[in-house]
């Protein structure tokens, strides 16, 4: 069980990187093509207008999904932001209580986000929802991979909690802490 939810957590982690490297090649095609625009102006006298229509509406989409579907991932490597702050001063007993009490709580905010997520991306795809600019895009589509992402969490989450009940520590621990060090 453990190789499937690392391999879930990898998996949505790459599909982050994908989208960000979409959002890249994205932008990187329409600068291009401003630039291309540019030169033909300054040739011609007159640009042509060179775009990739909804570009800023799809980089949008991609980082939604880069956001969502990243976070179980991030959660796992311990590159969340948390607040050692505290629970770094208390006692062993106390710090695990505290561990198990915060993961409890946002597996509980994660799992009503997902739910509402979900009805959402439903009632998207039932009354026909498109965004708005040059190229419509139904909004069931990208809202897919928040509610994917968000669902992941929430498993992710679940796992943690089973952990900490268990005794074991955070998966998180050690991980992220050092990148400040260094």
């Amino acid at each position: 069980m453990r190789t499937i939810l690392n391999t879930l957590y990898r998996a949505a982690g790459g599909l982050a990187a994908l989208f960000i490297m979409a959002i890249a090649l994205l932008v990187f095609a329409q600068v291009g093509l401003n630039l291309a625009d540019k030169i033909s102006a300054a040739i011609a006298g007159k640009g042509v207008g060179l775009t990739i229509p909804s570009y800023a509406d799809f980089t949008g989409f991609f980082l939604a999904a880069s956001t969502f579907l990243g976070l179980a991932y991030t959660l796992r490597e311990g590159g969340h932001i948390r607040v050692t702050l505290i629970t770094g001063r208390l006692p062993d007993g106390a710090r695990r209580v505290t561990e198990i009490a915060v993961t409890a709580i946002a597996l509980a905010m994660t799992a009503f986000a997902t739910w509402y997520v979900i009805q959402l991306v439903l009632e998207s795809h039932e009354f026909g929802d498109k965004s708005s600019g040059m190229v419509s895009v139904p909004l069931w589509i990208p809202q897919i991979p928040v509610a994917l992402g968000l669902a992941i969490l929430s498993i992710a989450l679940a796992d943690e909690l089973v952990a900490l009940l268990r005794g074991r520590p955070p998966s998180w621990e050690g991980k992220g802490e050092n990148l400040l060090n260094e």
